[in-house]
C-alpha cells in the first residue's frame, strides 16, 4: 500500500482530497495532518472580520472531506521532517512514514521585537489558524474600554491584505463600540499601495481608505512596539492603541531545521511541477512554496495550483511523468473595503461598489460549500 501524506490543510490540499474523493486508488493510503479539522478560507476572513458572517461560515470541514475521499485524518501539526528517512513527526509524538507526501501549511509572519511596559494590543494576522483567537482577546479588551475613549488602530503592511483587514477591522469595532473614538492609520513601507497592481486599482484603494478615515503614511516600515506605539525604522515613534501585524510572511520556522531547500523567506523552492527541488516524492504548493519565478503570498494561487498538485500526486504514487504548472499571468483580486463594498483589480482594470462585495461573498460562499457537506440545522 502506497502511503500519501498531505501535511497541513491548505485550499491546494482541499483539491486534491476532492480529486482523490471523485477517483479514489485502491492501493493508495492518504493521510491528512493539521492543527484543526476545520480550516479558514482566507478570502472570506474580511467578512468575517468585518461581522458579516460567522467563522464557521468562513471554514472547510477539512475531517469531513477526508471522510469523503477515504483518508485518514489526525488533528496534529507537523514539526519535524526527515527527508532521507521519509518521516514526520507530529506535535503529538506519533512519527508517520510516507512513500509521497505534500507540504500546504500556509505562512506565518516575523512578530516584531517589543520593548516596553506599556505596549499596545498586537493582532499578528498570521499564522491564519489561530487568529479566531487573537481576534477575540482584542475585542472582549475593546468591550472595557470606557465610553468616550480614544483608540488609534495603526496597520503595518501595505499590501492587499494590510488595507482590507485595516478596513474590515475598522468596520467592525466602530459597530462595536460607537462610543469610541476610532482612528484608523496604515504604515507602508513601500512608496504606493498595492505595488503590483495598476494606476487604477491603486486609486480605488486609496480612495477608499480615506472614506474609512484612514491615514496612510507611505514609505514607513514598522520595526518594533514600544511605550505607546510603533517604533519606524526612521526611528520615529508611531503612538498606537491597537496594532494589526500583516507583513513580513515568513516560512514555518520547524521547516528551517528540515534539509528542505528553503529562499531567504524559509519558504520551500519547488520546481514548476509543484515538486520540491531536488526531492521528486515531496511536493509543495501555497503560501509555503517558492515558485521560480517567485509569486505573491494569495491564496489565489494555492487555489490555482490545487487540481495540478493532485494530478501530480496521483502520478508520482503510480510512478509516472509529472506535468508542468503554469501561473496565470493576471489573477483577478477581489478587496473587501468595509461597509459592503469591494473593489475589483486584475491587472490596470479596477471597479468598485456594492455589487463587487456581493459578487465575491457568492463566489466564497460557493468555494466553501464547494468543500464541505451541506449544513444541518
Amino acid at each position: 500500500m502506497i502511503q500519501l501524506l498531505l501535511i497541513g490543510a491548505g485550499h491546494a490540499h482541499a483539491f486534491v482530497l476532492e480529486a482523490f474523493a471523485k477517483q479514489p486508488e485502491s492501493d493508495l493510503a492518504i493521510t491528512v495532518v493539521s492543527d484543526s479539522p476545520l480550516a479558514a478560507y482566507s478570502g472570506s476572513v474580511p467578512a468575517w472580520l468585518a461581522g458579516e458572517c460567522t467563522l464557521r461560515e468562513t471554514q472547510i470541514d477539512v475531517a469531513a472531506l477526508c471522510q469523503r475521499a477515504g483518508a485518514r485524518f489526525i488533528d496534529s501539526p507537523a514539526e519535524a521532517l526527515d527527508t532521507s528517512a521519509r518521516r514526520v513527526t507530529l506535535a503529538n509524538g506519533d512519527v508517520l512514514h510516507f512513500d509521497v507526501a505534500s507540504l500546504n501549511v500556509g505562512s506565518t509572519l516575523v512578530r516584531p521585537e517589543q520593548h516596553g511596559q506599556h505596549l499596545p494590543h498586537l493582532l499578528a494576522m498570521r499564522p491564519l489558524s489561530s487568529l479566531h483567537h487573537r481576534w477575540q482577546a482584542l475585542r472582549d479588551n475593546v468591550e472595557q474600554l470606557p465610553p468616550g475613549a480614544s483608540q488609534r488602530v495603526v496597520s503595518v503592511g501595505g499590501g492587499a491584505a494590510g488595507c482590507e483587514t485595516l478596513m474590515s477591522v475598522m468596520a467592525q469595532l466602530r459597530h462595536q463600540r460607537p462610543d469610541i473614538h476610532w482612528q484608523g492609520y496604515l504604515l507602508s513601507a513601500s512608496p504606493k499601495l498595492l505595488p503590483e497592481a495598476g494606476r487604477l486599482p491603486r486609486w480605488l484603494i486609496q480612495r477608499a481608505l480615506a472614506k474609512a478615515g484612514i491615514k496612510v503614511h507611505a514609505r514607513v516600515r514598522g520595526e518594533a512596539l514600544v511605550d505607546g506605539g510603533i517604533l519606524a525604522s526612521d526611528g520615529k515613534r508611531i503612538e498606537a492603541d491597537i496594532v494589526l501585524w500583516a507583513t513580513g510572511a515568513v516560512g514555518h520556522r520547524w521547516l528551517c531545521d528540515t534539509r528542505l531547500p528553503l529562499d531567504a523567506q524559509g519558504f520551500v523552492q519547488v520546481e514548476n511541477t509543484l515538486a520540491v527541488v531536488g526531492q521528486p516524492n515531496l511536493f509543495a504548493a501555497g503560501d509555503c512554496s517558492a515558485f521560480d519565478p517567485p509569486l505573491p503570498n494569495a491564496g489565489v494561487y494555492a487555489v490555482r495550483m490545487g487540481s495540478s498538485l493532485a494530478g501530480n500526486l496521483r502520478a508520482a504514487c503510480r510512478g509516472e511523468t509529472l506535468s508542468a504548472w503554469q501561473p496565470p499571468k493576471r489573477v483577478l483580486a477581489l478587496i473587501g473595503t468595509g461597509g459592503g463594498r469591494a473593489i475589483a483589480s486584475r491587472g490596470a482594470m479596477g471597479f468598485s461598489g456594492r455589487w463587487v462585495w456581493q459578487w465575491k461573498k457568492r463566489i466564497d460562499a460557493r468555494f466553501i460549500a464547494r468543500f464541505n457537506p451541506p449544513f444541518e440545522d
